[in-house]
């Protein structure tokens, strides 16, 4: 009895008390509150008797308040896309007041409106979201996957290999449009495959992923450097602007030719992602849960490669995109899971400020999205490094 009035187990041992942390509604403060509900079953229930309604509630509600948190935050985003969006069909060289734009897209509007609005911005904006969102759902699937917040399409060599592609098409072959799209995924499948081959020892592990993907990405780089510096001014000037990664000249049919695939591969790869939470614990752990390990490690690769690939071919390789989506999504929600959904709004939404601002925000010359994203994720990238070294993650 006086063990369980100090805090204590009923054998004698010391209860694990919870880390410290600040006020807010992150694990540690959902594992403080659920630890302090048990042990005020144990302090206050005689023997004999069930747990308290009070201790209930509390367990409750620390279980709960995480699904909230994410609940909101994932609207919020949401909101902030749609706003995003909003501001792209508005702002231009013939600014349309937000009220016509949301007449416009729910089908009111004059046909002048209509024809800005829906035939000249609106196939940007939505390559923009679109790519957006694939890119930040294959970056987080890869660092959910391999547990490295570095891991991405576009610092594993999955980006470099539908540039390599697209570059060859368009400097060897002259080649244009759809040609020039189709080409970039299938060297960014291509690529993938070529990693996963490279990387196989009985299995597939993260690290032994990341280094091979970056050893083929540098090899990639090497060819796309030797072909721009053998190509005629027009044509090095053509291909150079489609490795910054950029919206410009987006029609419909380049927005069909990512929107379309879309509708496949997100669900096909958040069944995939099934699979995550149990192959986050390890190997040996997710097969005595009894997944398929190399199954699902694959699977997932695959929903993530093709996402990757898909953007790429309506957008460029925009860099960082893939990168910054999902540790941003992570830290909103305190590092709870892999924040799938939120990650591809996260991609949308950066995409799309991106470009905005690429337009519209830094002067009188406007500026590839590429370019902006890369100013961005470059000091980001810093700064993962030395949160990682400083953590013990660095390698």
């Amino acid at each position: 009895m006086a063990a369980n009035a100090s805090g204590g187990s009923r054998t004698g041992l010391p209860s694990p008390r919870p880390a410290a942390t600040g006020p807010g509604t992150g694990p540690g403060t959902a594992t403080a509150t659920a630890t302090a509900a048990i042990g005020a079953v144990g302090a206050g229930s005689a023997p004999g008797r069930g747990v308290s309604a009070e201790a209930l509630r509390a367990v409750r509600a620390a279980r709960s308040r995480p699904r909230v948190r994410a609940s909101a935050v994932t609207l919020a985003m949401a909101v902030v896309v749609f706003g995003l969006f909003c501001a792209s069909l508005s702002v231009g060289s013939f600014r349309v007041p937000v009220l016509d734009v949301l007449r416009t897209l729910g089908g009111g509007g004059d046909a002048g409106t209509r024809f800005i609005v829906v035939q000249v911005r609106m196939p940007r904006a939505m390559t923009g979201v679109a790519a957006g969102a694939a890119f930040g759902l294959s970056g987080a699937v890869f660092q959910s996957l391999i547990r490295n917040p570095l891991a991405s399409p576009d610092v594993i060599g999955i980006t470099a290999g539908a540039s390599a592609a697209a570059v060859i098409s368009i400097v060897v072959f002259s080649l244009s449009g759809t040609a020039v799209s189709l080409t970039a995924v299938a060297g960014a499948l291509v690529t993938a495959l070529l990693i996963y081959l490279l990387a196989w020892r009985r299995g597939v592990t993260g690290y032994r992923l990341v280094l091979v993907g970056i050893g083929v990405a540098a090899a990639l780089s090497s060819v796309v450097s030797f072909l721009l510096t053998r190509a005629d001014v027009y044509t090095a000037q053509q291909a150079l602007l489609w490795l910054t990664g950029s919206l410009d000249g987006a029609d419909w049919p380049r927005a069909r030719g990512v929107l379309y695939p879309l509708v496949v591969l997100l669900p096909a790869a958040f069944v995939a992602a099934r699979t995550l939470p149990a192959l986050g614990l390890g190997d040996d752990a997710a097969r005595g849960l009894g997944v398929r390990v190399e199954r699902g490690r694959l699977g997932l690769i695959l929903a993530g490669v093709c996402l990757a690939a898909v953007a790429t071919a309506a957008a460029g390789p925009v860099a960082f995109v893939a990168f910054l989506s999902g540790p941003v999504a992570r830290r909103l929600l305190h590092g709870r899971g892999p924040a799938l959904v939120l990650s591809a709004l996260t991609g949308a939404a950066l995409m799309l400020g991106c470009d905005f601002a690429g337009q519209h925000l830094l002067g009188p010359t406007e500026f590839p999205v590429g370019v902006v994203t890369g100013v961005l994720g470059a000091p980001a990238l810093l700064w993962l490094l030395a949160r990682a070294n400083r953590v013990g993650q660095g390698g």
